[in-house]
């Protein structure tokens, strides 16, 4: 995905120094001079169709992690840019990747060949993951950690780039980017399924989201079944494959193909794949239990036990040891550390579930932001879902930010209510501008708590801590490269923060998300609770 500034720019010294400086000599060269190579890359920057003029293309070459270039587009959306160096020696690669920027959008790249969006695999630092792709350009996203000081601590900012390998002869065109600035989000949030209402305001009383077709699954009687509200397929037989460790899960999943498991869909090896973690979430009905699916479901051999996901965990433990997973009696996310043994790759044997498509339900569903490699089909190598777009929350400077990704608005201080469940339900019922840094106008009914989904649709899977990457200010020590402010003020690090979603098996319990690794946990409604406001 991306964006970055754009131009030429001969590298001088650093680049010398990375490619092996020239020396002197008395003889002289009597051979003529030969310019050296260059390529051109171009693009388009559209919002809702339209060009968008203005909009900054930025260039930056990480081999010496600094901006070589920024143009702006034409009238026409239009950008291009010449005098980009290629390889100076056989072992010296140069890299640059593309970033789109202007004020009040966010930003995502394709390629004009690879429009599905689907993004490379790319690694910042880690060893044994590759930088580079052979040829052409790839959309991917980046975490640019020694580019940014960051106050506060947190990790690396994130862009989405069209990243090019400046090879000889590997111009590019067709690098474009969408623009977004909230009333084009290109994922929607669907409501929770919840049907019953313990307090005014809660969940079951508003039921935002988009509503569940009267008829949600379609038995397609070839061994699938197919989600009528986001447009996944999924394997009907959900205990057909052996529960297993999360490698042999990934196997298992890819592996999968028609005359196995029920299957007659013609389908073959590759079509299938583990679920990401907002896939599987996305079967989660609230207002069920044991298990936690839309009743009259055609689904057949469902566990209540724990499912895998294919995205790594990124928090606490680490996303190469641990992978998030669901319990399916409830909906509940696991994420337990080595004590309980429930989520460990290389340890824990969970039941195994198998999707295929893509979202393009009337939910469609985000990606989960992960983008780390770790084996074949998890989700850092698919990156499945509409891909996250950078900056992704738009501050409206009267105490409101609004999320590009799904079109929601919400309340910047994220401290401002800690009270229990149903208090903080009639807090934000009267919540209005004048209080909790609101100046936007907004009188009393016009907030309501987030629902689990909601909530859910804020997550980014990359980020180790979504509080810390949520309060974080990043301040570009690269010159050309905007800064971003923090998404959030006094996001609470360590705490729950409420959704207005009951728990169906256990109703004294809310739904609530912790605010580092943003897993969906089940704690008492008594119990005293963050919230966030949202409409």
């Amino acid at each position: 995905m991306g964006r970055i500034r754009l131009l030429l720019v001969v590298l001088g010294a650093s680049l010398i120094n990375a490619c092996g400086g020239g020396g002197g000599g008395s003889g002289g060269n009597t051979q003529p001079f030969v310019p050296v190579p260059t390529n051109t890359a171009s693009g388009t920057v559209m919002f809702k169709g339209a060009p968008l003029a203005g909009a900054a293309v930025t260039v930056f070459q990480t081999n010496t992690n600094r901006v070589v270039a920024t143009v702006a587009t034409d009238a026409n959306g239009n950008y291009s840019v010449s005098g980009l160096e290629t390889s100076c020696t056989l072992s010296c690669k140069i890299n640059y990747q593309f970033s789109a920027s202007k004020a009040g959008y966010a930003f995502n790249p394709f390629m004009a060949a690879n429009v599905s969006g689907d993004r490379l695999g790319y690694v910042w630092d880690p060893s044994g993951k590759s930088w580079y792709v052979n040829s052409g350009a790839a959309v991917t996203r980046a975490e640019y950690n020694g580019s940014f000081s960051n106050p506060n601590g947190g990790s690396g900012i994130m862009f989405n780039v069209v990243n090019l390998n400046s090879t000889v002869n590997n111009s590019i065109t067709g690098a474009n980017f969408n623009a977004y600035d909230g009333s084009n989000p290109p994922a929607s949030v669907a409501s929770t399924g919840q049907a019953s209402s313990y307090v005014a305001g809660d969940d079951g009383a508003l039921k935002k989201g988009v509503v569940f077709p009267g008829r949600r699954y379609t038995d397609n009687q070839d061994g699938t079944v197919s989600d009528n509200l986001t447009g996944l397929v999924w394997l009907k037989n959900a205990g057909c494959l052996n529960a297993a460790l999360w490698a042999n899960a990934l196997t298992e999943a890819n592996q999968l193909a028609s005359g196995a498991c029920g299957l007659t869909d013609g389908s073959k090896a590759g079509d299938w794949r583990l679920p990401n973690l907002v896939e599987l979430e996305s079967l989660v009905d609230v207002s069920a239990s044991n298990p936690a699916l839309t009743t009259g479901n055609p689904f057949t051999s469902v566990s209540t036990g724990i499912y895998w996901t294919s995205t790594s965990y990124y928090g606490g433990q680490g996303g190469s040891s641990n992978a998030w997973a669901i319990r399916m009696l409830d909906g509940r996310h696991i994420n337990d550390t080595a004590s309980s043994n429930l989520n460990i790759k290389a340890t824990s044997t969970n039941a195994v579930w198998a999707v295929k498509g893509t979202s393009t339900g009337a939910a469609r569903l985000l990606a989960t932001g992960f983008y780390v490699f770790y084996a074949s089909g998890d989700d850092g190598s698919l990156e499945k879902g509409a891909p996250l777009p950078a900056p992704r929350m738009r501050d409206n400077g009267n105490g409101t930010v609004t999320d590009t990704a799904t079109g929601l608005v919400w309340l910047k201080k994220a401290d401002c209510i800690q009270q229990s469940w149903a208090a903080a339900l009639g807090t934000i019922s009267t919540l209005a501008s004048g209080q909790c840094g609101l100046t936007d106008g907004s009188v009393a009914g016009a907030w309501r708590m987030p629902n689990r989904k909601e909530m859910q649709s804020l997550a980014d899977r990359a980020q180790g801590n979504m509080a810390d990457y949520f309060n974080e200010s990043f301040n570009s020590s690269a010159a050309g490269i905007a800064s971003q402010p923090a998404s959030f003020s006094n996001f609470a690090t360590f705490q729950y923060y409420w959704t207005s979603s009951t728990n169906a098996a256990s109703p004294g319990d809310a739904w609530s998300v912790f605010s580092c690794d943003f897993g969906v946990y089940n704690i008492p409604k008594g119990n005293a609770g963050y919230a966030l406001a949202v409409r």
